[in-house]
């Protein structure tokens, strides 16, 4: 039988300047095993398959394939399913938020106009990164040491180390490389002079599971766990403006803030560009 079926850009304004995601509604018959086909079918760095809630507070349900496997929680596929499953007739329970269950737990989202924004989930690991694996980053990047202004741990799931650079300017200038061997998540960050469009410019770099470098445009769960660590540590305003992806001809702008909780806000835009069923 046809499932309705989304690609949804994530986190931009502009036409196919986001982060695309691959959205399958009714996905509840399918296995893991079927899901995990058929994101490796899909070649995007992500795809999700919507299914009915099991938390009694839940308004649906979010599984999130990567082409090597799942993973509990992932930024650009909270709002883009979200959006695909407002835009589908969607109708959340809670008057206050949208609420997502996935393999992190409950997510709040909130929508206000065109913007969506999640509750960042707390960060799993956290500290001072090892002299070594700075030696490591230094060497993927092509920076010397001295070029690295802050660095922490900063995984929310992924696994990202954080790696903070004295500027976006350097940030959109390196030529990254690595060894098959290595395994890693570095997020990179730089501040942009005063007065810019954008605060900070962050660039997502990983291995495959071919032991090829990756770049992701416009990452979410990097944006929401740099934003806890920046503000927390005084290196970023309450509320500020990343872009992400701008060494990649894209333009992804996510929107950050802290709210008197103390809660960090992660918000972008999405806009569905593919829609239609796909025969499973």
């Amino acid at each position: 039988m046809p499932n309705t079926y989304k690609t949804v850009d994530v986190f931009t304004q502009e036409a196919f300047s986001g982060n695309p995601l691959a959205v399958i509604f009714d996905a509840d018959g399918l296995s893991t095993e079927e899901m995990q086909h058929i994101t490796r079918w899909m070649n995007l760095s992500e795809s999700v398959f919507l299914q009915k809630p099991s938390h009694p507070d839940a308004d649906y349900k979010v599984r999130i394939f990567t082409l090597t496997g799942e993973l509990p929680f992932a930024g650009h596929p909270t709002i883009g399913s979200c959006h695909a499953w407002l835009e589908n007739g969607g109708k959340q329970k809670d008057h206050n938020f949208i609420i997502q269950e996935c393999g992190a737990g409950l997510i709040k989202i909130n929508k206000e106009d065109s913007m969506l924004s999640f509750a960042a989930p707390p960060i799993t690991r956290s500290g001072e990164v090892s002299d070594s694996d700075l030696k490591m980053a230094c060497r993927i990047l092509g920076i010397a040491r001295s070029d690295i202004k802050a660095s922490n741990w900063i995984d929310n799931g992924p696994g990202w180390m954080g790696i903070l650079l004295q500027s976006a300017e350097q940030v959109l200038n390196l030529k990254p490389k690595s060894n098959p061997q290595d395994h890693f998540d570095l997020g990179v960050i730089g501040a942009y002079p005063e007065n810019s469009e954008s605060q900070f410019e962050l660039r997502a770099l990983f291995n495959n599971q071919n032991g090829t470098l990756v770049e992701d445009p416009v990452t979410g769960s990097l944006n929401a766990s740099a934003a806890q660590w920046l503000m927390n540590s005084g290196y970023a305003p309450n509320s500020y403006i990343a872009s992400q992806g701008t060494c990649m001809q894209r333009k992804g702008q996510v929107y950050l803030s802290k709210d008197n909780e103390a809660m960090v806000w992660v918000g972008g835009q999405a806009c569905t560009r593919v829609d239609g069923v796909i025969h499973l």
